[in-house]
């Protein structure tokens, strides 16, 4: 059979890739041809017309709404999570050679929507009948899948602004670069560095409560998501505040929307009235009642952050470190690495000495890093405990995991969870309460070992994810090896499992 597919996931990054992958390689094994649209973050040519005119079945893997769902109106379709094919693609393509063998007559997902008078879909991917955390955790995740990439982006730039003209460069004004510009001077470079940085790094807020305000209202929430997340930062609310702005600039936008209007205004709603009553009620809300209030428990949140020392920082790095490994890119995960991002935001990535946000941000992105080392440094001490599928994920895992792509630990959780789950929280607890606890620092939020040279005591913070590493990958010999027959073949032992 022909297949088409698209794969997303709220960060765009790897959930994407590696699903797009495993059905390609499904298909491959089944005789099928497949052609997969990554709706990610680096993006790819979407499916031509003809392409999924000729397709007997859409596979739908996706944490996100589809862009341009009504593309594959009356095609026969699965609509699965991302991590879906990631566990057992062969099953979410078999599922899919039912569903064309069947050819239902029903509309296709785009049309059976409209015809129920759903109206526009929300920008994450809902579930019908989901319940209401789940819809306000794809809210936020939205939010923070488009915020990464600044957070990445700014948080480098700033550090190697530091590392190239010193701490002092905090200090650079445009000027500087604006009126006279040395190619020579190393200082010149840093200050273009650090300006630029501070520059994206700005963005981080008004780019979480815009982009919450989008995925509850679609594009009539951009605006006053945006001004929302602005005007926290004039209030210095910082990232609490983004999070407010952006859930209350979404609902305003959306009951906006939904208001029964005259149909000569109704072509003007969503371009003129929406946004412009709903940036008013949002800045009112903002500056006059919620500013102040958010204001102060985001200064307490950084002051406890500040007070943290000795054992009760070692067991904040520890409860992050755990966090990060438990679903390997999920909300979890992406709950500490978004209080570490949020601690950036407070002190801002440019703030001189070293506060202690710095040391859990180290502590987060080092913990990040173990599970895929981890797991990959096993199948080499261990080979036979894996298959040889799982042995050729290991080589990729070094790299994965050397870039702070937790996600490549996935294809071993999902074939073995009960023990690979909880060898990965040790190792990455350890790691993180060892970062905490040495004292590693870093100011960008994203990198994995290439920016090593941006840390803070680099060789303790390497000495962690190294004692780390080695606990995860103890862990999940140990735990594969109990009730194991020596002469127990890798293929059967996967079975088995």
């Amino acid at each position: 059979m022909r297949f088409v597919a698209v794969t997303s996931c709220p960060t765009g990054i790897a959930h994407t890739y590696m699903a797009a992958e495993a059905l390609e390689q499904a298909a491959a094994r089944a005789g099928h041809e497949i052609r997969v649209e990554t709706q990610g973050a680096a993006g790819s040519p979407p499916l031509s017309a003809e392409e999924v005119a000729a397709a007997d079945a859409v596979v739908f893997a996706a944490d996100l709404e589809v862009r341009d769902r009504d593309r594959f109106a009356g095609k026969p379709f699965v609509d699965v999570g991302v991590k879906a094919p990631i566990s057992d693609a062969d099953a979410v393509l078999e599922r899919a050679a039912a569903a064309a063998r069947e050819a239902p007559a029903s509309p296709g997902p785009a049309g059976a929507a409209e015809a129920a008078g759903a109206g526009p879909a929300p920008a994450t991917k809902v579930t019908s009948g989901a319940g209401a955390g789940t819809r306000v955790r794809q809210w936020l995740m939205t939010g923070v899948s488009y915020m990464i990439p600044f957070v990445a982006a700014g948080g480098i730039l700033i550090a190697l602004a530091f590392m190239v003209g010193g701490y002092g460069i905090a200090d650079a004004e445009p000027s500087e670069v604006v009126d006279g510009f040395d190619p020579l001077s190393a200082h010149a470079w840093g200050a273009l560095l650090f300006l630029t940085g501070s520059a994206v790094f700005g963005f981080l807020v008004p780019v979480l409560a815009g982009f919450i305000a989008y995925a509850i209202a679609d594009r009539p929430g951009l605006v006053p998501g945006f001004l929302g997340g602005a005007a926290a930062l004039t209030v210095e609310a910082g990232f609490l505040g983004g999070l407010v702005a952006g859930f209350l600039a979404g609902f305003v936008a959306l009951g906006l929307t939904r208001l029964k209007v005259p149909s000569a205004i109704r072509s003007i709603m969503p371009v003129v009235v929406t946004p412009l009553v709903a940036s008013f009620v949002t800045g009112l809300a903002m500056f006059v009642v919620l500013g102040r209030p958010l204001a102060a428990l985001m200064g307490a949140l950084t002051d406890w952050l500040g007070s943290l020392t000795g054992g009760s920082l070692l067991l904040l790095g520890a409860l992050l470190g755990a966090m990060m490994a438990f679903d390997m890119g999920g909300p979890l995960n992406k709950t500490a690495y978004t209080f570490a991002t949020a601690g950036l935001t407070a002190v801002g990535a440019g703030a001189s000495g070293d506060h202690v946000e710095f040391t859990v941000m180290a502590a987060v992105m080092a913990a990040g890093m173990v599970p895929p080392l981890g797991l990959a440094l096993a199948t080499v001490v261990r080979r036979r405990l894996f298959s040889r599928a799982e042995q050729e994920n290991g080589k990729a895992a070094w790299v994965l995991g050397a870039s702070f792509i937790t996600e490549g630990a996935i294809p071993f959780a999902a074939a073995d969870p009960l023990r690979v789950i909880p060898a990965i929280m040790a190792g990455s607890a350890v790691t993180g309460a060892l970062t905490a606890g040495f004292g590693a620092t870093l100011r960008a939020p994203h990198g994995g070992i290439w920016v090593t040279p941006l840390i803070g005591h680099p060789l303790l913070f390497l000495a962690a994810l190294a004692v780390g590493t080695a606990v995860t990958a103890g862990a999940v010999v140990a735990l594969k090896s109990i009730g194991r027959r020596p002469a127990e073949e890798p293929a059967a032992q996967a079975a088995a499992v």
